[in-house]
C-alpha cells in the first residue's frame, strides 16, 4: 500500500499529501498547535508537540495493563485540482472512504466536517463563494473536505479515520471453540496497545492512490491535464 502511495504521489503534478495521529484514547491534540515540522519528530506522528509526552505516558499504562486503545488518523491533501471525481457512481469521496476502510482495523471514516455536520444548521455547513480579486472563485470555508457533489472543489481535500484497538489483549475474554463450549481466550506474545500509529503513513498513501486514480480517469476522458483546463 504505501509502495503504491509513493508512485501515486508522482502523478498528480503539485498534490501534497499528508497525515496525522490526532487522537489516542481521549487524548485529543490541540489544533491550535498545529505544525507539520513536528509529525516527523515524533513516534507517533503526532503534530502537537505538547500532546506527545501525555501520549508517551498513557500508552506506557495501556501497555503495562496488557490492553490496547483506538486512535483517530487525519489524512490532508493540498493542491487537488478541482474537476476530479463524478457526481453518481465515481465520487471522490466515496472512493477515498473506500481505500480508508480497506485498511486493517478501521471502523470508520469521515469527510470533511463528517459527523458533526449533524449538529449544524444549512446556514453554518454551506462552503459559500465569491470570486477573488485574481479572478479565481473563493471558498469561504470548508466543511465539505474539498469535496462537493463527488468532486473536488480545489480546497484540500480532509479525511479522517478511526482504528479500533487491537483484539490481542493479556486480559481474558470470553469465546466459544470450535464445538460450541464455552471457553475463555488470553493472548500471549507480542502485543501492540495501539495500531492506529502504524496506520498513518498507510492512510496517507490510500488517499494519494485515490486522487491519483482519479486524476487518471479524468486525462484519459478529457484527453489533456485537468490542470491545464478553467475550472
Amino acid at each position: 500500500r504505501v509502495a503504491a502511495g509513493a508512485l501515486a504521489r508522482r502523478i498528480v503534478p503539485g498534490v501534497q499529501v499528508r497525515a496525522a495521529l490526532i487522537q489516542i484514547g481521549k487524548h485529543k491534540i490541540d489544533r491550535a498547535n498545529w505544525d507539520w515540522d513536528q509529525v516527523g519528530q515524533n513516534p507517533f506522528f503526532c503534530p502537537d508537540a505538547a500532546m506527545v509526552p501525555v501520549w508517551e505516558d498513557y500508552l506506557d499504562g495501556i501497555r503495562k495493563a496488557g490492553s490496547s486503545i483506538g486512535a483517530v488518523v487525519e489524512v490532508i491533501a493540498e493542491g487537488v485540482p478541482a474537476g476530479l471525481g463524478a457526481p453518481i457512481y465515481g465520487k471522490l469521496d466515496q472512493d477515498i472512504a473506500s481505500l480508508l476502510m480497506s485498511i486493517n482495523a478501521v471502523k470508520g471514516v469521515e469527510i470533511g466536517d463528517g459527523f458533526g455536520v449533524a449538529e449544524l444548521s444549512g446556514e453554518e455547513d454551506a462552503d459559500e463563494m465569491r470570486m477573488g480579486n485574481d479572478g479565481k472563485r473563493i471558498f469561504l470555508s470548508n466543511h465539505a473536505g474539498g469535496i462537493l457533489g463527488g468532486i473536488s472543489t480545489g480546497e484540500a481535500v480532509v479525511a479522517r479515520f478511526a482504528i479500533k484497538p487491537t483484539s490481542s489483549i493479556l486480559t481474558e475474554q470470553r469465546s466459544i471453540d470450535v464445538d460450541g463450549n464455552n471457553v475463555e481466550v488470553r493472548t500471549k506474545g507480542r502485543h501492540d496497545p495501539c495500531v492506529g500509529i502504524r496506520a498513518v503513513p498507510i492512510g496517507e498513501a490510500m488517499v494519494a492512490c485515490a486522487i491519483a486514480d482519479h486524476y487518471l480517469r479524468d486525462r484519459a476522458q478529457i484527453g489533456s491535464s485537468i490542470t491545464g483546463r478553467n475550472l
